[in-house]
């Protein structure tokens, strides 16, 4: 179990780093990063990086 529970904690680690590069500190309900779950930082780093894809396509 504690296999796991480091793998769990790298892949956090690592969402959370990319996300601040993105300027995402905080959930729009005011949560810290570090508040998340695994499941809900996948979430916003998808949504956050599909919406900075988006927006380098506009500007081309």
């Amino acid at each position: 179990m504690a296999v796991l529970n480091l793998a769990v904690q790298k892949r956090r680690d690592f969402l959370i780093n990319e996300l601040v590069k993105f300027g995402y500190f905080k959930t729009t309900e005011g949560k810290q990063l570090y508040e998340l779950t695994l499941s809900e930082l996948e979430h916003i780093h998808i949504t956050v990086k599909c919406k900075f894809g988006k927006q380098m396509q506009e500007d081309e």
